[in-house]
């Protein structure tokens, strides 16, 4: 049997970014739309199940009421919580139940909760949040087509994916928590409102990625660097303030929808995999993919670790490009 797991995050696309910055909201009901034209691709290359992360909004539900499907669509049984760690046993409990194939609707910070569940079962990840440096903005159809190829075997997992990084979060030497893109540390001790829009407490950043194209916190090594990051590299930048004009140099990065912030750069290094860069603040606070996660208590000492334990993502044109040469399309002959 092909099973195939969904999770759709009900509250993506609506944090204060929409107050602080000019961020859109990414209203449910197109969730839902999206999540029905998903469920038609699976279904077109064979699919035959699909368990879903159950929600208050009932995303999956509502995209099942104007279609028939010949698989089966059912809910996972837990219980929700209406938080991320419902995303985190969401994907738990779908890697127990032998899903080939994670299919993600959320920004950056719903695929670090999956993250957290799993990283052995190939993600699709869809954005449908704020920052989206980790899901593409796909096609729906397109996306479940290349979730079922790849589930149901038509194309190889190894073929059809590729790796990434994460990056790990250490509390005086233990796992606390990761991120996927981003980790900031963050002059202040309270968690707040969480998303991250005012530069001046951001006080050092370590990265996965480095585009200049990125939104968000990785944007501002996407304006340092002149060169893509290799696969087994990071960065770790540290940042001063705009008023010592003496150290450092300033570079300008859309660092939230429509929030574009001059910020002053004292240092910068590539890291490789196994680097550990200490922090040496405390109380302060850690964001993770853009919102703030982790509180570094007075006394203790935090680090984060470049990893290549993250989840291995579909690549969604080389999966389509490899079913129509695996001959995979419906209804076309050997």
């Amino acid at each position: 049997m092909t099973l195939v797991g969904i999770i759709a995050n009900p509250a993506s696309g609506k944090d204060i970014r929409r107050l602080v910055a000019h961020g859109s909201v990414f209203d449910n009901i197109e969730k839902v739309n999206i999540a029905r034209r998903i469920l038609l691709g699976l279904e077109a290359t064979g699919v035959d199940k699909v368990l879903y992360m159950p929600d208050y909004f009932g995303i999956v539900p509502r995209a099942l009421e104007h279609v028939r499907l010949k698989m089966s669509v059912e809910p996972l049984k837990m219980y929700c919580q209406g938080t991320q760690d419902d995303s985190t046993l969401a994907a738990k409990l779908l890697e127990k139940e032998g899903a080939k194939c994670l299919i993600v609707l959320g920004g950056d910070g719903t695929n670090r909760a999956v993250a957290k569940g799993s990283i052995s079962v190939p993600f699709m990840p869809v954005s449908t949040g704020t920052n989206n440096i980790f899901p593409s903005m796909v096609e729906g159809t397109i996306a479940g087509m290349a979730a079922g190829y790849v589930a149901a075997g038509t194309v190889s997992a190894e073929e059809a994916t590729y790796p990434t990084k994460r990056l790990d979060i250490l509390i005086d030497g233990e796992l606390r928590d990761l991120a996927l893109v981003d980790a900031a540390l963050y002059d202040d001790i309270f968690l707040g409102s969480k998303a991250i829009w005012d530069m001046s407490k951001v006080k050092e950043l370590v990265l996965t990625q480095a585009k200049p194209s990125n939104i968000g916190l990785s944007s501002v090594g996407g304006m340092i660097l002149q060169r893509h990051l290799a696969e087994d590299e990071g960065l770790h930048i540290v940042l001063g303030s705009l008023e010592d004009s003496k150290e450092g140099f300033e570079v300008t990065a859309p660092v939230a929808p429509g929030l574009i912030k001059p910020v002053r750069v004292l240092e910068f290094n590539e890291i490789s995999l196994g680097d550990e860069i200490g922090f040496d603040i405390s109380p302060a606070v850690i964001a993770l993919d853009g919102e703030r996660e982790v509180e570094i208590l007075p006394g203790r000492k935090a680090s984060v670790r470049l990893s290549n334990n993250g989840p291995r993502v579909i690549d969604i044109e080389r999966t389509m490009w490899l079913a129509v040469q695996n001959k995979g399309l419906i209804g076309r002959s050997k």
